[in-house]
């Protein structure tokens, strides 16, 4: 059982060869059927409305204020915050002196201490605060109670 498919180096040759050729005329047979065309002919454009034809769109030009044209980055406009918050008192130990606010308008829990309360101070109460950055988050500080 000789194997069908195994070709010599003479076979491998002539076939390379011959793709090599082959190759050659295909390329040979594009360069004839383009002759006579020029770049320009072989263009296609298409419109605004997607449609390709053969000859260029007309060129609208906008006029553009040169006081429009913006380089940098847009300026941040000033948004005022909001300095002091609502909130109330969720938990307090008094023993320990510090407790958590909850804020009434965000529902975030601020920790607090006695050491930043403007009057004394108890659980469910209604309270006025600010908020300052601690070493582990914000902390709430210049707590008052709410008058009503």
């Amino acid at each position: 059982m000789a194997n069908s498919g195994s070709f010599n180096k003479r076979d491998n040759e002539k076939k390379r060869l011959s793709k090599r050729l082959e190759k050659q005329q295909k390329k040979e047979e594009r360069k004839n059927n383009n002759k006579g065309k020029s770049f320009e002919d072989m263009i296609a454009y298409v419109d605004e409305n997607g449609v390709i034809t053969s000859t260029p769109p007309e060129a609208k030009k906008e006029e553009v204020n040169l006081e429009d044209i913006s380089i940098s980055t847009p300026k941040k406009e000033e948004v005022e915050e909001i300095l002091v918050h609502r909130g109330k008192v969720d938990h307090f130990n008094s023993s320990k002196g510090y407790g958590f606010i909850k804020d009434l308008g965000t529902n975030e829990k601020y920790f607090f201490h006695v050491s930043s309360t403007e009057e004394e101070i108890d659980e469910e109460d209604i309270v006025l605060f600010e908020l300052e950055r601690g070493p582990k988050g914000m902390n709430a500080v210049h707590i008052k109670l709410e008058v009503k």
